[in-house]
Parts: structure tokens; sequence; C-alpha cells
């Protein structure tokens, strides 16, 4: 099986055994990308726009690690900590990706690494 760690520095680095993301043919499988600074580790303050972007920037630098890009996505997943962040986090998400957007599943769950309030995987195509 053709499967290959993707690591960069440009995104948080785990805090578990995972992978930032797997590289498998021309697939990308990205790990739930958090609102961590990639250089301090800590959390981004303020609320759900800032912790958005915060993951999707991350998700970003993994994709670009890879030879990837948002372009790339065919699939997210997004998990939100309080479903009442569902229209900001759109808005956010706008601003990252455009037309034809990726498929894309938004599920509440109950509580997030760190208490986050946001987490967003992917998968792209190269």
């Amino acid at each position: 099986m053709d499967k290959k760690p993707i690591h960069t520095t440009a995104a948080p680095a785990p805090f578990s055994p995972y992978s930032q993301g797997i590289a498998s043919g021309r697939m990308i499988f990205t790990s739930g990308q958090i609102p961590a600074d990639p250089v301090t580790g800590a959390i981004v303050e303020g609320g759900i726009e800032q912790q958005a972007r915060r993951a999707l920037e991350n998700l970003r630098c993994v994709l670009e690690s890879a030879g990837a890009s948002l372009d790339s996505v065919v699939k997210t997943m997004v998990f939100l900590s309080d479903m009442n962040d569902f229209a900001a986090f759109n808005a956010v998400y706008a601003e990252f990706f455009t037309a034809p957007y990726p498929a894309r599943s938004c599920v509440e769950v109950s509580r997030l690494p760190m208490d986050v309030r946001v987490e967003i995987e992917a998968v792209a195509v190269l």
C-alpha cells in the first residue's frame, strides 16, 4: 500500500499518535485541524471567526506541504462545538473556498480537543 505521512512545521505538530495527513496515490487525507498556533501550540483567542480562520490556515499548510491546495479539496468534515456558530463559520469558510465548493459534512459535537470551537479535516486529490 502506498501510504506516505505528511508533516509540516507550518501547522501545529500532532499532540497524539497521528499524522497531520496521509498521502496515498493521488489522494490526500488530512487529520482534523484545530485553531492552534503552529509555533506556540496555543489556541488562538477569540470567537468562532478567529478559530475557524486559524484552523483553515492550518489545513491549507498541511495540504500545501503535500503539493495540494484548498482548490484540490473534494470533501471537508467540520466539527463545531456549537451549531449556533454555523452562520459565522460559513462566512469564514467562504473566504477560503470558492465554487465549485467541496462536498461537506458539518456536525455539532459535545466536545473537541483542547475545548476548541471548531475542527476541520479534508480529503483532496492531486
